[in-house]
């Protein structure tokens, strides 16, 4: 770091033209990021519903693929001439849209049901001739042909609406792109704030400002070029916003406070530059990779959406170490005396604050500073203190016992929606599953489809499928390609994502193995339905993988940091207690609905199958960097003075402050995501946000202290052999040569 300081300085002009370059050539690739995303990417493969659909796609014809379909809604007021114009616009959009066709006939037949009535509702089928993940891209494209979510096609006497699981998808996407955006808008004033607040200076505060937009636009361009050539969910961009923001502001915060911390100890303005990358600098590098292998977890599960999700948030915290490593340096030399002295008008406050305190007598003798006095309660009373936070935590946490995880769209639209509108109204018309069909693949055990004995057990099989309570109808069997093969379609009572739908599968997939048609036929069961449920069952069923994982990663890494076999087992039972509160809290407000209507959270009756694994990566992830910059400061502390109270004491006193604002900032960030996000987001930040502000209040300031009270010089035990072969890893201490080195180089 002192080395990469030194090239720093020296060619300066070089590192900022070359950031101010590749900020301006990323500009238009990140506004274009969403483009290639996909609302697909939760399918599972090898599953039954994936076999099933291998099989609609090598057996059957293309008419047996997605489902979509078209609601107009003629109002009060509507002519004949309206009705007739959607329809010649759902005309033209289809056939100017790939692998989507309206054919005469429903078109013919849409036409007389629009000359009924002016007030009424119309359902116009499309064929489609992809599956039901591709689909999605289809229908986002159409809904742009159509002009759905404009005045055209939202807000005239005849509204247009597209159903189907593909629809339900891609307006989502829409509504996420929209939520993006306000959160982005909101969030960076907001860290403006809390940045002028912790440093009293406005040139200060924009460094980590500047390098937050530069993370994150950057991230979106590389999306942009990856998405290209590899699936990735839409929710990438959401998540690699949301986290970029916090981290690339925090990381330049901890550099940043460093270098001023430097700087008021009497040291040079360049060397505290060198000696802030070499400590602070080197730390963040540390939790940069300790956050990206936490995050490459989320690959021991094997779906596109939780991959390309943890990709866009490896991307953004690669990009921000960089920017925090090589253009905050040279911002900070650009700046000059600006990056570390305060502004105009706080010195000026401070100034008068210094002149009103010279100029009374003192009262009192001086008190030791806040920090100091908190640790030292703390530890006054330190088996109190950990009973009391432990059992907050534990309080908090208890709701997490009773989560239920499920995936799906329709709930998360908010009331009103135009997509919401449109399956509200095809439902009254039709059965609510009537476009998210369960799919049965029935395959003969020996010989041809049509043998008497093969057809009979169909029959039956058919039968058996209708019998069930949920099942609406089941559409006359269809032949493979080579007849060996009948495809069942059971419209199912209630829409797709419906928990009565998921159980409705549940039930064929227990209940046909064992009937007695299963002597003749092989039974696959999916549709998309079956999908959701094989994604929720492997994410869940992934859960322990990525436990295991994450908490073998925390403990070896803090164990290489602060030489001790302890502190690592306290830290990651600390943090499994950050995570437990967030669950807790995550199931109070979205799934028990303890605060509906308040604040605009509305609970959908279960938690987001993609929340618990996320929040878990992201918060033993972020969590580490008060972890490191923490507890390297308190083992700094301990092997120049051995005394474990004092140690603490004086590591706390001189990091909380920093780690306080820095989670502040990420709480901040995340809550502006769970103000404006679709629920999904929404958990996802309020999570992350409880389990941020807890790790940086409770745990680090109230068990951390306490804990280590209690534990005393076992805090440091090591065994012997893990002794002698670790590396030695201490981030907040300067050598004295390089010390040396530093002030040479800044002299020279």
């Amino acid at each position: 770091m002192l080395s990469l300081d030194r090239f720093l300085r020296r060619h300066r002009r070089i590192v900022l033209v070359t950031w101010a370059v590749v900020f301006i050539a990323a500009l238009p690739f990140a506004a274009r990021q969403a483009e290639n995303l996909t609302g697909g990417g939760f399918g599972v493969p090898g599953s039954q519903a994936d076999a099933v659909q291998k099989s609609l796609e090598r057996d059957f014809d293309a008419t047996q693929r997605a489902r979509l379909g078209v609601v107009l809604i003629a109002h009060k007021g509507a002519t004949t001439a309206d009705q007739r114009a959607a329809i010649e616009r759902l005309r033209k959009a289809a056939a100017s849209t790939d692998h989507v066709a309206v054919t005469p006939q429903a078109l013919a037949q849409a036409q007389g049901a629009q000359g009924a009535p002016a007030l009424g509702t119309a359902i116009i089928p499309l064929r489609v001739d992809v599956n039901d993940w591709d689909a999605i891209d289809v229908a986002g494209d159409l809904r742009k042909e159509l002009g759905i979510g404009t005045p055209t096609g939202s807000e005239g006497a005849v509204t247009t609406h597209l159903i189907g699981q593909a629809a339900l998808w891609a307006g989502f996407q829409e509504l996420s792109k929209d939520d993006l955006a306000t959160a982005e808008g909101v969030g960076f004033p907001i860290v403006a704030l809390i940045l002028l607040a912790v440093f009293g200076s406005l040139a200060a505060a924009a460094l980590p400002l500047a390098l937050g937009a530069v993370s994150v636009l950057v991230t979106g361009a590389l999306i942009y070029f990856l998405s290209r050539s590899m699936e990735m969910s839409i929710f990438t961009t959401n998540m690699a916003s949301m986290i970029g923001i916090g981290v690339a502001v925090d990381y330049s915060l901890f550099v940043l406070a460093r270098y001023r911390e430097e700087v008021a100890a009497g040291r040079a303005p360049d060397e505290a530059r060198g000696v802030a990358l070499a400590t602070s600098g080197v730390a963040v590098l540390f939790s940069g990779l300790t956050v990206v292998a936490s995050l490459a977890g989320l690959f021991l599960v094997d779906t596109t959406a939780l991959r390309s999700m943890a990709l866009g948030s490896i991307l953004v915290v690669a990009v921000s170490v960089l920017t925090a490593s090589t253009l905050l340096p040279a911002l900070i030399s650009l700046l000059g005396h600006r990056a570390h002295e305060p502004g105009r008008l706080l010195g000026r406050i401070a100034a008068a604050r210094r002149a009103r305190r010279s100029g009374r007598a003192p009262l009192r003798a001086a008190r030791a500073p806040f920090w100091e006095r908190w640790t030292a309660r703390i530890m006054r009373r330190p088996v109190l203190s950990i009973a009391v936070a432990g059992s907050a935590l534990l309080a908090l946490g208890v709701p997490a016992l009773s989560l239920q995880t499920a995936a799906g769209a329709l709930d998360q639209f908010p009331a009103g929606h135009e997509t919401r509108a449109g399956f509200e109204a095809a439902a009254a018309q039709t059965s609510p599953g009537a476009t998210t069909p369960v799919v049965v693949i029935a395959r003969t055990r020996d010989g041809a489809l049509a043998d008497p004995a093969n057809a009979a057990a169909v029959r039956e099989l058919r039968a058996t499928i209708a019998r069930d309570r949920e099942v609406v109808s089941v559409a006359a069997p269809v032949a493979s390609s080579r007849g060996d093969a009948a495809l069942l379609a059971a419209t199912p009572r209630h829409d797709g994502e419906a928990p009565a739908t998921g159980a409705l599968v549940e039930r064929l997939r227990d209940g046909l193995p064992a009937a007695p048609t299963s002597q003749r036929l092989t039974v696959d069961v999916g549709g998309t339905t079956a999908g959701l449920v094989d994604f929720t069952d492997k994410v869940s069923g992934s859960m322990w993988k990525i436990v295991l994982f994450v908490l073998a990663l925390s403990y070896g890494v803090l164990l290489v940091l602060l030489r001790s076999a302890v502190l690592p087992l306290k830290a990651v039972v600390m943090n499994l207690l950050s995570v437990g509160a967030a669950y807790g809290v995550i199931v109070a407000v979205f799934q028990w609905g303890w605060v509906d209507g308040l604040f605009g959270f509305q609970s959908l009756g279960h938690v987001d199958t993609i929340t618990p694994p996320l929040v878990l990566a992201v918060v033993f992830g972020l969590s580490m960097d008060y972890e490191v910059f923490l507890l390297s400061r308190i083992r700094e502390r301990y092997a120049a003075s051995g005394d474990t109270r004092a140690a603490v004491a004086s590591g706390l006193a001189t990091s909380a402050r920093t780690i306080t604002s820095a989670a502040l900032i990420m709480v901040a960030v995340f809550a502006t995501f769970v103000a404006t996000g679709v629920p999904s987001i929404q958990q996802i930040g309020l999570g992350t946000a409880v389990a941020i502000a807890v790790d940086a209040t409770i745990v680090r300031l109230v068990l951390v202290p306490a804990t280590m009270a209690v534990l005393g010089r076992w805090n440091w035990w090591l065994p012997r052999p893990l002794e002698r072969v670790l590396p030695r890893a201490d981030f907040e201490r300067l050598p004295p040569a390089a010390a040396v080195a530093a002030a040479a180089a800044a002299e020279a």
